[in-house]
């Protein structure tokens, strides 16, 4: 990503982190579901990790007045780091400083929770004038591996306009889903986005590529973010305000992820999402396997 010219490549990330975590209550009455950790991980680091690998250098975190902390999990911590080193904790040390260390964090403030179109919308003051386009990042979804942005970049380098994450889903499990209406390039794993439908009936489902919490739009996108009406709450929704652009002829292709998923959006994923990595963990792999094993094959007993 280094060295690319401003009209192929992003710089600034965003990430919307205002909702009230509501399926992890009571928990979330004191912690934000996004400082919730995956191992010993949140997964709000895990998404910022992602997008500088992609090449960000700046993160804009969209937060409630009540949620600071989220944004404060990024701050150094210069007497907890002074302890840690006087006491010879390099594994830790290198840990505490990880966050602070990957990108510049910044924080939009959205007082009302109205939808994801209006979440994005609040990060347009933090914005420059070379930030042609943003990447958006939903914390709730762990794409993995992670270098989808990586190719979504790629892909807006050479088609111009936005690009999208999608996922292939049985048509038969394709229901909770926003559900792309796309046509075929010359790859395989990039289409052409006509249009979008959210939740549809799988008789009535224009594709088996569904949406996943990974965008990077045009700067143009906080332009229709500003015309379009709001929905059902009075909501703004991005996928209006992409559907808007392409209705003018705003190119907006998909690239298909093969890889895998996690949504941290509720307890159940959360856990899996814990699992997984605690799986591949060295420290805690191994017993946690041995441990699985054995419960597993105890449970019907």
């Amino acid at each position: 990503m280094t060295g690319a010219t401003n009209t192929t490549t992003f710089r600034t990330a965003i990430v919307p982190a205002a909702g009230l975590g509501t399926r992890f209550l009571p928990t979330t009455k004191a912690v934000p579901k996004e400082l919730l950790p995956v191992v010993d991980t949140p997964g709000i680091e895990l998404v910022a990790a992602e997008a500088a690998e992609a090449g960000a250098q700046r993160l804009v975190i969209v937060t409630s007045p009540e949620k600071k902390s989220v944004v404060d999990y990024f701050d150094g911590k210069p007497e907890l780091e002074d302890t840690l080193e006087r006491k010879g904790k390099t594994a830790l040390l290198e840990k505490v400083r990880r966050a602070p260390g990957l990108l510049d964090v910044e924080v939009a403030i959205q007082e009302q929770a109205l939808g994801l179109g209006h979440a994005v919308a609040q990060a347009a003051p933090n914005l420059t004038e070379t930030d042609d386009a943003v990447a958006v990042l939903l914390p709730d979804d762990l794409v993995l591996p992670t270098g989808v942005l990586t190719k979504m970049a790629e892909v807006r380098a050479r088609h111009g306009g936005s690009v999208l994450c999608a996922f292939d889903i049985p048509k038969d499990q394709i229901s909770p889903y926003g559900v792309f209406d796309v046509s075929d390039t010359d790859d395989a794993d990039v289409k052409r986005v006509h249009g979008m439908v959210e939740k549809p009936a799988p008789e009535d489902a224009p594709s088996t590529y569904a949406a996943a919490g990974r965008y990077l739009l045009d700067r143009a996108i906080f332009d229709a973010l500003g015309r379009i009406e709001p929905g059902s709450g009075g909501e703004l929704q991005l996928t209006d305000a992409v559907a808007l652009l392409i209705a003018e002829g705003h190119p907006v292709h998909v690239v298909v992820h093969r890889g895998g998923r996690h949504d941290l959006g509720n307890p159940g994923g959360f856990l899996r999402a814990a699992v997984d990595f605690a799986l591949d963990d060295p420290e805690y792999g191994p017993s946690l396997r041995e441990w699985l094993t054995e419960r597993i094959g105890t449970s019907g007993s």
